[in-house]
């Protein structure tokens, strides 16, 4: 995790980030050195050294500040409408942002094993601010009564383990269909599901 900065540190720490990101995608994570990227960013390896250890926790923070900024322009969409159609719009979106998104098709396509510890053992940082983002949205959702009164946490988990099949595994059964047709059923899926009017189906007992 990079420290806190000082003032005047950020340009910094932004500096070496985006010598990390181009690294990544021109040589892939495997390699990638410190050594590189401080020389790239134009700093001595000691700078880079006292803020990150190593490159893996360097790219850690690198995919969470790239994925922060995915969820910000989401945010920042300025759509109207209730708090659900807003928080369905803007998740089709940051999933088609991520989908494309460089960084993260280099990751897939080159290193997949970067990312398998954040689909099979624990969640990094960048995925508890979306959930985080999901949360908050939802509550929103709750107060306007536009989505269904059940846990803001569980729903959001839901949404968040749909919407990333979405964007790591949607290649595998795309075929030929058309990704915009899978936007739209993404949006279904996750309006639907959020809808107040949906009821109990009684398949399986509450614990």
């Amino acid at each position: 995790m990079v420290e806190v900065s000082q003032p005047g540190e950020r340009g910094v720490d932004d500096a070496v980030l985006d010598a990390a990101r181009d690294c990544v995608l021109a040589y892939g994570v495997r390699r990638t050195t410190l050594t590189d990227v401080a020389r790239r960013a134009g700093v001595s390896r000691m700078t880079v050294y006292r803020r990150w250890p190593d490159v893996q926790s360097l790219i850690g923070d690198l995919m969470s500040r790239e994925w922060h900024q995915v969820l910000t322009d989401a945010a920042d969409d300025g759509r109207a409408g209730s708090a659900r159609s807003r928080l369905v719009s803007r998740v089709v979106a940051a999933a088609r942002v991520l989908r494309s998104h460089p960084l993260l098709c280099k990751i897939r396509d080159v290193d997949p094993e970067v990312l398998l510890p954040y689909l099979l053992d624990r969640r990094g940082n960048g995925q508890d601010e979306m959930l985080r983002f999901l949360v908050a949205a939802l509550v929103d959702g709750h107060e306007d009564g536009s989505v269904r009164a059940d846990d803001a946490e569980v729903l959001a988990r839901m949404v968040y383990l749909t919407t990333q099949s979405f964007v790591l595994s949607l290649r595998t059964v795309a075929d030929d269909v058309p990704v915009a047709e899978f936007d739209r059923e993404l949006a279904r899926l996750v309006d639907g599901y959020l809808r107040p009017d949906q009821g109990d189906d009684g398949l399986l007992p509450r614990p």
